[in-house]
């Protein structure tokens, strides 16, 4: 099977290559990669696909900086609205199946009134520019790719550089601000479920290759707040950090975020296609990984 990997120098593209390394994988990206392709160029994303003919296309490009989606919305839906589109399409054209990654985010849920994961048939509603162009995408990739499976997704992190917060993720955040010494803030009043990228790389290669088309949640097992998944971060590393329970309006912002995205595997899971770990135990794997290396780079 030839797989296209569309962002594929990204967080989650580098651990999909990875995960599809047994077959012949074709690393698309806008910058650098084997092809380089602006998912926006709705004639180079189609000549990319004419001439390649993948079997399966993995689409994770995305704007994902909610700051520069709220202020740039002509971007952000070029982007996550349109570029989704031509890749549909493109993909209808050579008959290939895609694979889309969405959100977590197109559910607006208040922690104070919701404790129940959000599952695939519940009703979402975007609170922000981001969420909006994300919700979008899935109808437009349902629409015109029928050999499609949308993934939701939320709170990732892996050793491949998050491109859109600075090459750093949540866990890496935290363990330099631990080094920094000093008080360390976080909420403990907005819920996800951390979802780590080699994970969910293996789930969506078993979705991909088994699933009916349709749409899937796949995080980790489990749910937690931002404190509690800093506070394993410090217990998994052995680390002594100084940190302190916040709130969410103590830390202003011009973007409405939900409080409460924690998701069900409900589909995969009735499928017999749910093989995502607790959160937990993908932290665990994470930290191991990334202690191995650090000893290869030495």
């Amino acid at each position: 099977m030839l797989v296209m990997v569309i962002g594929a120098k990204g967080q989650l593209g580098t651990a999909l290559c990875s995960a599809f390394q047994d077959g012949e994988v074709i690393q698309v990206d806008k910058d650098t990669a084997t092809y380089a392709v602006d998912i926006r160029d709705r004639g180079a994303v189609q000549a990319c696909m004419d001439g390649l003919k993948p079997d399966l296309v993995i689409n994770t490009a995305a704007e994902h900086e909610l700051k520069v989606c709220e202020a740039h919305p002509d971007h952000s839906f070029s982007v996550n609205v349109s570029g989704a589109l031509w890749v549909a399409r493109a993909c209808r054209a050579v008959n290939a199946r895609l694979v889309h990654i969405s959100t977590d985010y197109v559910f607006g849920g208040d922690s104070a009134r919701r404790t129940v994961p959000y599952c695939e048939t519940d009703c979402p509603n975007p609170l922000n520019v981001y969420a909006a162009g994300k919700l979008a995408s899935e109808h437009l990739v349902a629409v015109n790719c029928e050999n499609h499976i949308i993934v939701r997704t939320a709170a990732l992190y892996g050793l491949a550089p998050c491109r859109g917060k600075g090459g750093r993720n949540f866990v890496e955040t935290m363990l330099a601000r631990a080094a920094a010494g000093g008080e360390i803030r976080v909420v403990d009043d907005e819920f996800t479920t951390p979802t780590y990228t080699a994970a969910l790389a293996r789930q969506i290669k078993v979705l991909a290759e088994c699933a009916a088309p349709g749409l899937y949640h796949a995080t980790c097992g489990g749910a937690c707040s931002w404190y509690e998944f800093a506070e394993a971060i410090f217990e998994e590393m052995g680390i002594q950090a100084n940190l302190v329970k916040s709130k969410s309006l103590e830390f202003q912002s011009e973007v409405r975020r939900p409080t409460y995205t924690v998701l069900e595997n409900r589909h995969a899971r009735e499928a017999g296609l749910d093989v995502m770990p607790s959160w937990r135990d993908a932290l665990k794997d994470y930290t191991a990984a990334r202690r191995r290396a650090a000893d290869a780079a030495v």
